[in-house]
């Protein structure tokens, strides 16, 4: 069994979630790079591997419950543990658009993987983290998901039309936190984090923030004391309105 702790980052091939991957491997995590494509996740943890951190990829795509329950199984045999999980792999489908002109499989899309796949892989993954002596359960928001960010006509978050993502990472935050509702006093916290706009895939690469400062504050969930926070939704300057 490893004596580091585990830590499971979904979609972490690339962008935000191989520096999440990173930054706990620098933390002195195992971290095991979760990607669809499997190929692509053992690109990312041989380079995170030839820097100095121990990483092993994953198959796991979160819409298919058969390689989810795959993941899940796996883990327990080899480590038998979760020390922490960051959901961190998220779509925003091509044609998300406003109200009045999405198509409803863009919006079945978005749900099915930010919203239906992420309790699904926290579901398969809670057995797990409840071996942990402090788990932690990290999930990736956006200031796009706040009301009053989205409703004030003055935010370029107003300007932003993408329903299926706005609505489904909404949806996250509350998943979020009623998880941490349920899991209140069993020493697993469950937080959500904002990385802000960061040159990214998703992103676009001339966004103004780095994947290094955007991976920055869900490490920081994934790695809080006892007497942290649970139940909330932070960016790097502090917690998001709602």
């Amino acid at each position: 069994m490893d004596t580091n702790k585990i830590a499971l980052v979904t979609g972490a091939n690339k962008g935000i979630g191989k520096e999440i991957a990173r930054q706990l491997g620098a933390a002195g995590f195992t971290v095991l790079a979760g990607s669809r494509d499997l190929t692509r996740g053992e690109v990312a943890a041989k380079e995170l591997v030839a820097e100095g951190y121990e990483a092993v990829a994953v198959q796991l795509e979160v819409t298919d419950d058969s390689s989810v329950r795959a993941a899940a199984g796996w883990i327990e045999e080899t480590y038998g543990r979760l020390d922490v999980l960051v959901n961190n792999a998220a779509v925003i489908p091509a044609g998300d658009d406003a109200v009045s002109r999405v198509p409803g499989d863009v919006l079945r899309e978005a749900f099915a993987t930010n919203v239906i796949g992420l309790v699904g892989v926290t579901q398969a993954m809670l057995p797990l983290l409840r071996t942990a002596e402090q788990a932690r359960i990290v999930n990736l928001s956006t200031s796009l998901a706040s009301f009053e960010l989205v409703g004030d006509p003055e935010s370029r978050m107003s300007t932003i039309l993408t329903l299926g993502y706005n609505a489904s990472k909404a949806a996250v935050n509350m998943v979020t936190v009623m998880l941490a509702n349920e899991l209140r006093g069993t020493g697993i916290l469950v937080n959500a984090a904002d990385p802000g706009n960061c040159a990214t895939d998703m992103g676009g690469w001339d966004a103004p923030r780095t994947p290094q400062q955007g991976a920055a504050v869900a490490v920081r969930f994934a790695t809080l004391g006892a007497d942290g926070p649970t139940g909330e939704v932070h960016a790097e300057e502090g917690r998001l309105p709602w």
